[in-house]
């Protein structure tokens, strides 16, 4: 195995998550109104989502991919002082952007674009100069380059959008465009690095090494196949005029993307159903219910697709599901690789020579589960209340997000301050 990078570089990418993912659920709060009335387009509601979708998901993703290539792949980042200039390009670029988006200032929307940009088009470059020398190119091989592809897609549908808000050149087409640049960024290139990540940590958080991991190839295909079906329906809507093909792309790709999400979930279904421990961490509970989440968002996908853009609140519903679920999915990782890092920086050398934490006694189980119930309970008054259209509902379970993620960041402040040998939960 080549050498493994520094801590540092995932390091400052999980810090710099976390921070925007308490930027986005305080935003969740502020756009409540927007949600409750299903206005999916509006500027406030874009801005915040990017603090979840390039804030948070990507930059977990972003440092989750340094430490995966040398443990899954063997092999190192070809470039780690690329790596960092990638992050110190795209981080302020995302919450320049963002505000950018959110407040309505061309000049600032712009500039994040080209800081965004520069930082996506290190990394790709970065991580697809370092995936030929990878000794091991299985499936999670297939899936960082599968969701790097559709995270460039994502780039270049996110510069025609913006593009269009100075020009105004997309017109009506707009959220065609809009709907084609969601899905690839979160089932092409988010969902689809998950699923190959969670090959890979899934069996060893769950010690289930036993277990059929072939649904996970089966998972990466249907979705790939699907986004592109999906894309190619949507966007075939500008010449098909009698909207038949459009209609069969497009239904042929909510039925792949579909069947990728089934086979993810029988996967996981798998995993855990072989797992050697009985009782379930903080961690994996948080994913358990991410893939419920993930689940009714898959359920709710083909409603969309009938109902087309009548139902605005059924829309946001959706997306909502989908973004909140994959981002549980996130912090449910967080609880199991930060501390596991940051016992390697900080105790690994001490084992023998005196009394050291385990993992598990970085952070809280208890409180740590007490946020977990607090994102359940957001989950459904959210959803109840976007759908039936309620903003003080929206606002309560806006809230009730935003306490389950200030638990999960003082967990994750408590791994990182935790220095002394000894220090045990509470």
């Amino acid at each position: 195995m080549e050498g493994t990078p520094s801590l540092r570089l995932p390091g400052e990418h999980f810090a710099a998550a976390i921070v925007f993912l308490a930027a986005g659920a305080a935003g969740l709060v502020w756009i409540a109104p927007e949600l409750a009335a299903g206005l999916y387009l509006s500027p406030h509601v874009a801005g915040v989502t990017h603090f979840f979708t390039l804030g948070f998901l990507t930059m977990t993703i972003f440092g989750a991919i340094y430490q995966l290539l040398p443990v899954a792949l063997g092999v190192s980042i070809r470039s780690e002082r690329l790596g960092h200039v990638s992050f110190w390009t795209f981080a302020p670029g995302v919450a320049i952007f963002a505000a950018g988006i959110a407040a309505s200032v061309p000049a600032l929307r712009n500039f994040g674009v080209a800081l965004v940009s520069t930082g996506i088009v290190c990394i790709v470059a970065n991580v697809s100069l370092s995936l030929p020398r990878a000794r091991e190119r299985g499936v999670i091989w297939a899936a960082i380059a599968i969701a790097l592809a559709f995270l460039a897609s994502t780039l270049v549908l996110g510069l025609v959008l913006a593009d269009s808000l100075r020009t105004g050149a997309l017109a009506e087409a707009r959220v065609r465009v809009l709907t084609v640049h969601l899905h690839v960024a979160l089932i092409g290139w988010v969902l689809v690095m998950i699923v190959g990540i969670s090959h890979r940590l899934l069996p060893m958080f769950l010690l289930s090494h036993g277990a059929n991991t072939r649904w996970t190839r089966r998972a990466l295909a249907l979705l790939a196949a699907g986004v592109l079906a999906l894309a190619a329906g949507v966007l075939c809507g500008f010449v098909d005029a009698h909207r038949t093909v459009q209609g069969a792309l497009t239904w042929a790709g909510v039925a792949l993307i579909e069947g990728g999400v089934v086979c993810f979930l029988v996967q996981a279904r798998l995993l855990f159903a072989a797992r050697m421990r009985p009782r379930l961490d903080a961690g994996l509970r948080h994913v358990v219910l991410a893939l419920v989440c993930i689940a009714c968002a898959a359920g709710l996908g083909p409603v969309v697709v009938l109902m087309g853009a009548d139902h605005p609140r059924i829309d946001v519903a959706y997306v909502m599901l989908a973004l909140l679920g994959l981002a549980l999915y996130a912090t449910g990782q967080f609880y199991k690789i930060v501390p596991f890092l940051v016992w390697i920086s900080r105790f690994r050398h001490e084992m023998g020579r005196r009394k050291v934490p385990t993992v598990a006694e970085l952070y809280s189980a208890r409180v740590s589960n007490a946020g977990m119930v607090s994102f359940l309970l957001a989950m459904i008054v959210l959803l109840s209340g976007v759908l039936l259209g309620e903003v003080i509902v929206v606002r309560a379970g806006a809230l009730l997000f935003a306490g389950g993620v200030t638990v999960f960041i003082s967990q994750m402040a408590r791994v990182a301050c935790a220095r002394r040998a000894g220090e045990v939960q509470s």
